[in-house]
């Protein structure tokens, strides 16, 4: 039965003074993994070395849930893996999963952590619909924007003499740069109108 401790800062420039201060009342500096990295996914060096080396008995602390990740939902499946390997995680800034429990009462710890694991997927929930809600809200603007017709790149019109001056220039009567001069147009604008003619 080991005791981890894990910390995080997003930037090589941050400091982990203040984490560490509090993890060390709780676990031996020796055994605290941290990382500068950011927390967008789990994939971070001395996490992973973590993960690998805690095992059915241990216990990890953390100050807070963000130092784990931003992903509530990653937070979450991260939590849930603990639970399943029999590793307690206790953050810091959550009372309730700091709570000693005495021999006889694990059915508290699964308490606790199902409690946990049910906030976040609210969280997690709450944030993928505010994500969604954001996109929406964008894909609007973008669309009033271009009144109406959608987002990326407007589609660009054929010239007056399209048809003529691509027969002559397919025929090879005229150059594609007289073709170019002919219809007012740039190269990358011709081949363009050339691709999406011939496609269509």
């Amino acid at each position: 039965m080991r005791i981890y401790g894990y910390a995080r800062v997003s930037t090589k420039e941050q400091n982990l003074d203040r984490q560490m201060v509090e993890l060390r009342k709780h676990v031996d500096e020796g055994y605290i993994f941290t990382d500068k990295q950011s927390g967008k996914d789990m994939e971070r060096p001395q996490y992973q070395l973590l993960r690998k080396v805690s095992q059915r008995g241990d216990t990890i602390y953390i100050k807070s849930l963000d130092r784990l990740g931003r992903n509530k939902q990653q937070i979450k499946d991260e939590l849930e893996y603990y639970k399943a390997e029999g590793v307690r995680v206790k953050i810091l800034d959550i009372p309730t999963t700091m709570m000693e429990i005495a021999e006889g009462q694990e059915w508290l710890i699964d308490m606790i952590n199902n409690l946990l694991l049910e906030v976040l997927s609210t969280m997690a929930e709450q944030e993928r619909m505010n994500i969604r809600t954001r996109q929406a809200e964008g894909i609007a603007v973008l669309k009033a924007k271009n009144n109406g017709k959608g987002i990326g790149r407007p589609k660009v019109d054929y010239p007056k003499e399209w048809k003529k001056v691509y027969k002559d220039w397919k025929a090879e009567e005229i150059t594609a740069v007289k073709a170019m001069e002919q219809l007012g147009l740039k190269k990358n604008t011709f081949y363009k109108l050339v691709k999406q003619y011939e496609s269509n």
